[in-house]
């Protein structure tokens, strides 16, 4: 085969597929030539290797014509120049992938090297004489200006890709986007100068941090404050994320950040004064100004948290563009678990909810910027739930800027041992995701890294990510010595200067500042911290705390709220759920079943589970309150009972419903998620945080599900409000009940929800009624933005959705309210001769239900059913054990095994209310380890066997106890 004279040469009819397939046959002929079709082997003898993947996307031909070679010169000539012309763009190629192995992004020189013959013009058999006779055009698409030779051209991208700023852009398949980021970095001007006031504004700032770091030391010894030195240059970055997107108009920007170097953001990004935080060390005795992790819950009536996890927000305006507003995230030491809740912030900053149909989003509107730990990154598994949010619909926010903050150690623990990979970054390979390695020393590469991450995010809506190296001057707090377990390392660390002497040394060589300079502005920076010291321990501090802390007011008490809505109105909505457009398809068998929803609402009718939920959304929405609601199949129903989401089977084309009412005004979001709990289940905490007017839901495909979302439910849902004062009204649903279907899809674990139950922290329920669920949602909508919104954890049923013993007539939507305690008709019409009261809560109550109506001569006995357990309806439960004068004895009878479900949290509080010489005793299943059999029959043996005891009658029993001894 001969070279042809077309512009990809002999590779011409290679391409997609068969250009793998070429890549292969390479592989096999270098091993073994015989190996291969003597097609292949003659084409490979002639031309060498096959041209890698960026010779046919570039501009001009990399592998050219023999004309486009040289004229006159032999064939031979020509074909040893074009294998040059492959070889050279091979290594091209490799310098932009593999360069960052060789760069100096390594402050003390610790990394182990790396193999970098991949670089090496000898590895391709090429001799600078050899590059030489190249044009630079003919192997780089981007060669400019001096750059003429194919030396030239790669002297000058090894200086681009091995100084202090690496680049990892090969795994970005789209060729927009890799182009783009090329041509940035390759340009003759980057990376872009700074101008001398820039360079000088850059220089004050390192030293202001490190001064800071300075004096915390020396005025609170032994204090934790988990240092930022040795990534000083943090601070100065974000300061040019905020001075960008300010620019660009942005009206938020929200941040999530660790511990290390939080104090140093707080004060000189967030705008925290320095006698707040000194106030913080120094436990000042003027408590009811400036408050201290010791005079919190005194003076404030919340618990508070260590200075080091609270957040914080700043306004910042632009001449032009107006104000930005900055937040800085409440954090525990939970590390990445902040990352989906500040996404969940800025989806929230971004969307429109003020008019029907999905909210209207504008990306440019606010930006997340997520700084992680190194050992972090790798290691916590919500990082990847939360990167996979980048282009999902209900979740990508248009690109977060992401930065590790890398000193290289997880406490005591040193990279080797802490990932497997090459990189604390690589995870973000995965996601293609345009990655920058960048050496902390120098402040001036930091700030070109970041500038480019913020032009990429406008550009293309995506994430970036850079990899801030640097390292750990102190041990991982300030009172521990980490040279017993990194000897070697902090050696180096005690020689190193820091960063501000680095920079201000070389801005000095360059006759930039002067030589006293530096000293002065430490001298400036030093007297504002003391001056603020002296005025916290004069009692002069100026008392509001500048984040989210406030005093929660008096609390209104929600029975009050009105949820009813008139019948009429009800009818009118129902009427239009089921008015599809004519041109939308509904699946036949799916629109029988929506269709016999129609008379649910009339005299001799009744609503379910599904259409009592869907009316709900649609008054909430017609009163002008937004709605959104996710989880794994939400938009169906795990159950196959929603269907708020509509396919035509034809097309595809989706509907909703609650889109087209006319009653609706406002959005109405509804979207199956990602299979990840932890980081959606933050997600919608975050947005329900910074959308307080929204009812925001989440549910979990089973209830037990939730466990993978347990450190959200711990650190933020169920202490958020009295750590932070953080408000949310989020409504989590849990489907739990005992029906046979195993271990994990039988308990939500609604133990640990009511154990962790304190403060009116949060609403746990377990219903029984389409009604009560109607009324439920509505009463949550309605405190949303009230002081008394909390969380709502909502134990949903499964089997129940199609009971109809759950279905409730239409009056019940019309009239009452959500009931806190609801009673069994038919029992207890004579209070004096009821002797056992049996209180239950959510689907046993409907096993028992049936089984009350196979029995007769039950005057002896009542029910009731315990619908919110907490907050503890005390006054209710008081009030009908107080109507049975002869009561002899009340059973807490639940499914759940007796060391979970709500029997310890009930136990001890219906005690409290038992009549005299009254007994109060379990009927359940009995203490085990595993939540549920996994055989139906077991279940179904079980099941009859509590309920059977339950309705024992009195006598019965009073005989088996005598036998038992108890």
């Amino acid at each position: 085969m001969t070279p042809g004279e077309t512009k990809r040469g002999p590779w011409e009819a290679y391409f997609g597929p068969n250009l793998g397939y070429l890549y292969e046959q390479y592989d096999q002929y270098v091993i073994d030539p015989d190996s291969v079709e003597a097609t292949f082997r003659e084409l490979f003898d002639l031309f060498g290797a096959p041209p890698s993947e960026s010779v046919f996307h570039a501009e001009q031909a990399s592998v050219p014509s023999r004309a486009a070679v040289q004229s006159g010169t032999s064939q031979e000539d020509q074909l040893a120049l074009m294998r040059k012309v492959v070889a050279a763009d091979r290594l091209v190629w490799n310098i932009r992938t593999y360069g960052h192995l060789a760069a100096d992004t390594d402050p003390l020189g610790l990394r182990a090297p790396s193999d970098t013959r991949i670089l090496e013009s000898a590895t391709y058999d090429l001799s600078e004489a050899d590059l030489k006779e190249i044009s630079a055009s003919l192997i780089w698409e981007n060669a400019q200006g001096a750059v003429v030779s194919g030396l030239d051209a790669i002297q000058r991208l090894r200086e681009i890709y091995t100084k202090t700023i690496a680049y990892e852009f090969s795994h970005v398949h789209e060729q927009e986007e890799r182009e783009w980021l090329n041509k940035q970095v390759e340009s003759n001007t980057w990376p872009t100068p700074l101008a001398v006031e820039e360079r000088k504004s850059l220089l004050k700032r390192l030293i202001q941090v490190e001064q800071f770091e300075h004096f915390l030391q020396r005025t609170f010894v032994g204090q934790k404050r988990f240092s930022i030195e040795g990534l000083d240059v943090l601070v100065p970055v974000v300061d040019e994320i905020v001075n960008r997107f300010t620019k660009d108009g942005a009206s938020h920007i929200l941040m999530g950040m660790a511990h290390r170097g939080r104090l140093n953001v707080l004060t000189h990004v967030l705008g925290k004064p320095y006698s707040k935080i000194f106030s913080e060390f120094h436990h000042s005795p003027n408590k009811d100004l400036i408050p201290s992790e010791g005079s919190m819950g005194i003076n404030f009536g919340w618990t508070g948290d260590v200075k080091y996890h609270l957040g914080a927000y700043r306004s910042v305006t632009d001449g032009e563009k107006g104000e930005t507003r900055l937040t800085l995230a409440n954090n525990p030491s939970h590390l990445e678990y902040v990352n989906p809740v500040v996404e969940g912030f800025t989806r929230a900053a971004q969307d429109d909810r003020s008019l029907p149909g999905f909210p209207q989003q504008d990306v440019s509107k606010a930006v997340t910027v997520l700084i992680h730990g190194d050992a972090a990154f790798p290691g916590e598994g919500v990082v990847a739930e939360t990167l996979n949010f980048n282009n999902l619909s209900g979740y990508s926010n248009g690109g977060t800027i992401h930065i590790i903050a890398n000193n290289r150690l997880g406490f005591t623990t040193e990279s080797s041992d802490s990932r497997s990979t090459h990189y604390a970054s690589d995870l973000a390979k995965g996601f293609e995701m345009p990655i920058v390695h960048v050496n902390a020393d120098d402040p001036e590469a930091c700030v070109a890294a970041i500038r480019l991450a913020s032009e990429y995010r406008i550009r293309f809506k995506k994430d970036f990510l850079i990899d801030l190296v640097g390292y750990r001057r102190y041990g991982h707090n300030e009172t521990d010595d980490p040279e017993a377990t990194q000897p070697i390392m902090y050696n180096k660390v005690h020689k190193h200067p820091t960063v501000s002497e680095i920079y201000a040394n070389k801005l000095k060589s360059e006759g930039v500042v002067a030589q006293d300079q530096p000293t002065q502005m430490k001298q400036d920076a030093l007297k504002v911290m003391q001056d603020a010291y002296d005025q916290v321990k004069s009692n002069e501090g100026n008392g509001k705390e500048n984040n989210f802390s406030e005093h929660f007011g008096d609390l209104i008490d929600p029975t009050t709220l009105p949820t009813a809505v008139p019948l009429e109105q009800l009818q009118a909505i129902n009427k239009e759920l089921l008015n599809f457009p004519a041109d939308f398809q509904v699946y036949p068998k799916l629109q029988r079943i929506l269709e016999r929803r129609a008379n649910a609402l009339e005299a001799n009718g009744k609503v379910d589970w599904a259409l009592a939920e869907t009316l709900a959304f649609a008054t909430i929405l017609a009163e002008g309150k937004p709605i959104r609601l996710s989880g794994q199949d939400s938009q169906r129903g795990t159950f196959a009972h929603r269907h708020l989401m509509l396919h035509n089977p034809i097309t595809g084309r989706t509907y909703s419903p609650l889109h087209q009412i006319p009653q609706a005004k406002a959005s109405f979001a509804i979207h199956n998620s990602p299979l990840s709990e932890a980081s959606v289940l933050g997600f919608e905490y975050g947005y329900n945080v910074f959308s307080p007017q929204t009812l925001v839901i989440w549910e979990a495909q089973y209830g037990d599900f939730a466990n993978a979302g347990q450190v959200i439910f711990d650190q933020f849902i169920s202490a958020g409000r009295m750590k932070w004062a953080q408000k949310s009204s989020l409504v989590v649903m849990l489907p739990h009940g005992s029906e046979g279907q195993g271990p994990e899809h039988s308990s939500a674990r609604l133990e640990r929800f009511l154990q962790a139950a304190a403060e009116d922290n949060w609403t746990v329920a377990n219903l029984t009624s389409a009604a009560q669920y109607f009324h439920l949602l509505r009463r949550q909508a309605a405190i949303t933005e009230s002081e008394y919104a909390r969380p709502l954890i909502l134990m949903a049923p499964k089997s129940l959705i199609r009971n109809q013993r759950v279905a409730s007539p239409g009056i019940a939507f019309s009239e009452g309210s959500f009931q806190s305690v609801l009673e069994q008709t038919g029992l207890g019409e004579q209070p004096d001769q009821v002797k056992r009261l049996i209180l239950c809560s959510g689907k046993v109550a409907i096993d028992l239900e049936d089984a009350v109506a196979e029995q007769k001569d039950l005057e002896w006995l009542h029910v009731a059913r315990v619908e919110q357990l907490y907050p503890f309806p005390k006054a209710e439960l008081s009030a009908i054990i107080e109507r049975f004068s002869n009561l002899e004895e009340i059973i807490w009878l639940q499914e759940e095994n007796k060391n979970m479900g709500a029997w310890t949290y009930m136990e001890p509080r219906i005690r409290e209310l038992l009549p005299e010489g009254a007994s109060l005793r379990h009927v359940g299943r009995p203490e085990r380890a595993s939540t549920a059999s996994g055989y139906q029959n077991v279940h179904s043996f079980e099941q009859q066997r509590i309920l059977a005891e339950a309705l024992k009658p009195m006598e019965v029993n009073k005989e088996m106890i005598a036998v038992l001894g108890e």
